[in-house]
């Protein structure tokens, strides 16, 4: 048999089986086990078996492809363990998604079925009828419908020896999501180099409780953490979200070893008046990106760990992994380490031409040269044009500006792509431009990044309006509630700023670079309005 996420939990079930496997606190799992959870191996290996036969008894096989929508919950990892026994590929879903933006990934992905939580059965199936999608939606805990059978048997485009695994969408600079194509090759890959970093970061055979916050549609928790707790027979802390209230309560509580954040997290926890309980918690280190320079050592001090700062792409996954888990660690420098030994790192100017020690560039990676793309993305699903672009010449192209100082150190300064990274979500300006266009009052839009104390980045649109509309607040308001409407809710604007023209450079092109003032100079403007604080996320289903 081909080894898979599968295989290698079967294995961890049969060798250690009365071990803890998933821990849920009770503030993450109020709507479906209020007094909170506790899984063993053993316990988790009969409930995949269980959902293994009900799959397989109504049709699903190799070639398919299932969409999970199931949230931060022991569901999503048991779906898809019984679903990868069967070498049927999963499509995570983010739960935050819009209609449209679910439609999109459904139909592009074209699915055999959507499983989801019951809260949201009804919205889906009622979207799926809208979108004449054809697709059976079935409900984690009942019964399974049978997989729709104009769906495409996927055996022609990615046989089951290959061991298509998941397609996880990212955003793109198109203004579409791109779906990424990974094998169990790069989960597995993920899993054990975790397991083997050591450092700051060495994880001990089931001496571990690893906790995080992250979703699970994304490659940091589905991956490295899930699978790196597999590899080790560990136990996953599985949080709905980051909670900055009780935090620290579940991080004690649940005797978490290590924690996974994002740069948010950090500068969220440090403006918390001191406690004397700061350090009640037996948290070894933390693994993440993007904390800010002026908290980083500030934060290690008050709560007594590092915070281990780490660079990857949901294309690159372990083929193209770096991290600062070993002394120097640059602290307050966004250093994210030093590249290993298998990894090929090239610091590049515009035309791809090497620069020198300390210079800014674009990174470019690529694994060992035996096997350059080894545990990397297998490609774009549908656009192989694409993917061909991202490997010019032979390297990945990251779009992340760097520089390498004389040690090799790695340290991030911006992103190439018209992204913005608002707290742990990529959103592209392209995507968002397209719906605050579509507002009736909107004449011509460009949507940029605008530096955040919080969240790093937040979505400002700059808009021009026609002559019948007025340049106020309500406007502002009417049009970041429009897209709230069409985008999920951290997509939405956070700031609007109304101009009289935008300018553009020789061959029409929006000149983005100008539009970026300083916040005092938004916060004096009589035309911009701050609507950050209408940008809230639904309540937990």
């Amino acid at each position: 048999m081909t080894e898979s996420v599968y295989s290698a939990f079967a294995a961890a079930a049969e060798q250690t089986p009365d071990r803890l496997f998933l821990l849920v606190p009770p503030s993450a799992a109020k709507s479906y086990a209020p007094k909170g959870m506790t899984m063993t191996y053993r316990e988790a290996a009969a409930t995949v078996e269980a959902l293994r036969d009900s799959y397989e008894a109504v049709g699903y096989g190799a070639g398919a492809r299932v969409a999970l929508l199931l949230e931060n919950r022991p569901a999503f990892l048991l779906h898809w363990l019984a679903l990868n026994a069967l070498n049927v590929s999963v499509v995570p879903l983010n739960p935050a998604f819009g209609d449209r933006e679910l439609a999109f990934v459904l139909e592009h992905s074209e699915v055999a079925a959507l499983i989801a939580v019951p809260e949201r059965a009804e919205s889906l199936i009622n979207l799926v009828i809208a979108e004449n999608l054809e697709l059976p939606v079935g409900i984690a805990g009942e019964a399974f419908l049978a997989p729709s059978p104009h769906r495409v048997d996927y055996r022609s485009i990615a046989p089951p020896e290959e061991g298509e695994c998941a397609v996880v969408y990212t955003s793109g600079t198109t203004g579409k999501p791109k779906g990424c194509i990974l094998g169990n090759e790069y989960f597995l890959g993920a899993g054990r180099w975790y397991a083997g970093i050591g450092g700051y970061c060495a994880l001990r055979n089931g001496g571990e409780r690893l906790l995080t916050p992250l979703p699970l549609f994304h490659m940091n928790a589905m991956a490295f953490s899930f699978l790196a707790v597999v590899v080790t027979r560990n136990c996953l802390v599985l949080l709905d979200r980051f909670h900055p209230a009780t935090w620290w309560s579940d991080v004690a509580a649940t005797q978490a070893t290590a924690i996974h954040y994002l740069g948010v997290m950090p500068a969220i926890l440090m403006q918390q008046p001191p406690l004397k309980t700061d350090r009640a918690h037996r948290v070894r280190f933390g693994f993440g990106a993007g904390v800010d320079s002026k908290y980083h050592a500030a934060f290690e001090k008050r709560f007594g760990f590092p915070l281990i700062e780490a660079w990857s792409m949901t294309e690159t996954g372990p083929g193209a992994v770096v991290i600062a888990n070993r002394e120097p660690r640059y602290v307050g420098t966004r250093c994210f380490g030093r590249p290993a030994a298998d990894l090929e790192c090239r610091i590049a100017d515009d035309e791809g031409n090497a620069v020198g020690p300390g210079a800014e560039g674009e990174l470019l990676v690529r694994g060992a040269a035996s096997a350059p793309r080894h545990s990397f993305f297998r490609g774009y699903l549908k656009d192989t044009q694409e993917t061909a672009g991202a490997w010019a010449g032979g390297w990945f192209r990251t779009g992340d500006i760097v520089r390498q100082a004389a040690d090799n150190s790695l340290h991030f300064v911006d992103r190439k792509k018209n992204i913005i990274r608002r707290s742990s979500e990529n959103i592209a300006a392209f995507e968002v431009e397209g719906v605050v266009g579509e507002h009736p009052a909107v004449k011509e839009t460009a949507v940029i990044a605008i530096q955040d104390r919080f969240r790093g980045e937040e979505v400002m649109a700059c808009v021009v309006l026609s002559p019948t509309a007025t340049p106020d607040e309500a406007t502002a308001r009417a049009i970041a509630d429009f897209c709230r409407d069409r985008l999920a809710w951290f997509k939405a604007p956070g700031w609007v700023l109304f101009r009289d023209s935008l300018r553009t450079t020789a061959t029409q092109k929006i000149e983005k670079a100008k539009l970026r003032v300083p916040l005092e100079e938004l916060f004096r403007s009589p035309t911009c309005f701050d609507l950050r604080a209408l940008k809230k996320s639904p309540a937990p289903h």
